[in-house]
C-alpha cells in the first residue's frame, strides 16, 4: 500500500492536461497522438483538443492489478504510429517507468508526455507537468466517487 494518497479532481486533471498541452504546443506540430490506455485516454483527448490534433491512436499496456505493480504486457499495439515519428505519446502518470519503457521501445521516435511524474520514472518521459513523491498513490477521478462525509465533530467516537 502507498504511504500517501493524492486525490485529483476532474477540474484539476483538466487544468493539468491543458498545462501539458501548453508546454507541448511549440514542440509540434504532431501528426498524431498515442494515448496509453486506460489512464492516458482522457488527458490525450484534452491535449488533442488543445493542440488541434485529430488522429488519436492508443496502445494498451497492462501493468497494475489494483495497487500491485506487475510486468507490463502490451495487449494492443499502436499500429498507426509506426516508429513514433511525428507522434506524441500521452499518459496520465509515469510511476516506476516500466510501462513507459515498453511504450518508448515501441515508438522510439515519439515525444513522450505525461501529466504527473514520479522520480523513478521521470527520466523516461520528455515532458510532464507535476512531480509527485514516489510513495504517493494518485487517486484519479475515474477511480473515485464523491460521497457524503460527516463533519469531524460528529465522527468522534
Amino acid at each position: 500500500m502507498a504511504e500517501h494518497y493524492y486525490t485529483v479532481t476532474w477540474d484539476q486533471l483538466h487544468r493539468d492536461a491543458r498545462a501539458l498541452a501548453w508546454r507541448l504546443m511549440d514542440r509540434g506540430p504532431y501528426r498524431g497522438i498515442v494515448a496509453i490506455t486506460r489512464g492516458g485516454l482522457i488527458p490525450a483527448a484534452i491535449v488533442a483538443r488543445e493542440i488541434d490534433c485529430r488522429l488519436v491512436e492508443s496502445v494498451s499496456v497492462v501493468s497494475y492489478d489494483e495497487e500491485q505493480r506487475g510486468h507490463p504486457v502490451v495487449t494492443k499495439a499502436p499500429s498507426a504510429a509506426g516508429d513514433g515519428t511525428g507522434f506524441l505519446i500521452v499518459d496520465d502518470l509515469v510511476d516506476s517507468g516500466s510501462t513507459a519503457r515498453v511504450v518508448r521501445a515501441l515508438l522510439p521516435r515519439a515525444h513522450f508526455a505525461c501529466v504527473y511524474a514520479k522520480p523513478a520514472g521521470k527520466d523516461v518521459v520528455d515532458s510532464f507537468v507535476t512531480e509527485v513523491s514516489q510513495d504517493t498513490w494518485i487517486l484519479f477521478p475515474w477511480d473515485t466517487e464523491p460521497q457524503f462525509v460527516p463533519p469531524l465533530v460528529k465522527q468522534r467516537g
